[in-house]
């Protein structure tokens, strides 16, 4: 390659000058030598930069690739985030409504168990004065058989004893619900409607007023009464 160069530089140089001393000759293969050298500097030069692109090229697929993994991983961590927040979202509601229906039931449960001990207050009440009236009975009944004998009837040697009164029948004119639904065993509804249309001057009018059905009246008819 350096004798091309060589024998190109002093054709040039006969073409030019016609014949070429030996300083010119000598020139002219430093010259030579030197273009030489800036050309194989160029291609190693361009290997360099072609070397370079591919690798550049290489580091651009891979931090493409990189990149779309990143970016399908970002994806699915925020799919998840969202399943999970709609997840909780509503495992919350849940425990909200469960919550809510326990204290609604928690109310309830204390309602009834006011209602229940107010009704056994009642019943002990009722139980108490129920037992002091038959209490007075007994006692009043006692007294109106000893003073129901007549001299006569000593003189002969026999008594003759006036029955007691037997009769137990409820004034619904008077007695209240609660009275109503323990010793009659009305229902609630029953007991109230008997007390808001008061006063009944007969029996009857519980079926008449269409208070209570016939067959309920039926049931109660001789154990209730309506005086004053």
């Amino acid at each position: 390659m350096k004798r091309e160069w060589t024998a190109i530089v002093l054709i040039g140089a006969v073409l030019t000058t016609g014949c070429v001393s030996n300083k010119k000759y000598q020139e002219a293969l430093t010259e030579a030598d030197s273009a030489k050298m800036e050309l194989e500097k160029a291609r190693q030069q361009r290997v360099a930069m072609e070397q370079q692109v591919r690798t550049l090229k290489e580091l651009n697929v891979k931090f493409n690739n990189e990149a779309e993994a990143a970016r399908d991983e970002l994806q699915r961590i925020e799919h998840g985030r969202d399943a999970e927040r709609g997840t909780i979202e509503s495992r919350t509601k849940e425990l909200e409504d469960k919550v809510k229906a326990l204290s609604a039931q928690n109310r309830n449960v204390k309602q009834e168990y006011q209602d229940v001990k107010r009704h056994n207050d009642t019943l002990k009440s009722l139980v108490a004065r129920y037992q002091k009236e038959l209490k007075d009975r007994s006692q009043s009944g006692g007294s109106v058989q000893a003073a129901t004998l007549t001299p006569k009837q000593g003189s002969s040697g026999t008594a003759s004893v006036a029955p007691a009164s037997t009769s137990t029948s409820m004034n619904i004119n008077k007695v209240s619900a609660n009275d109503m639904i323990l010793f009659l065993g009305l229902k609630q509804d029953e007991a109230d409607r008997i007390v808001n249309n008061r006063p009944y001057r007969v029996k009857g009018e519980l079926v008449a007023k269409n208070v209570v059905p016939k067959e309920t009246f039926d049931l109660i008819k001789d154990r209730i009464s309506v005086s004053p």
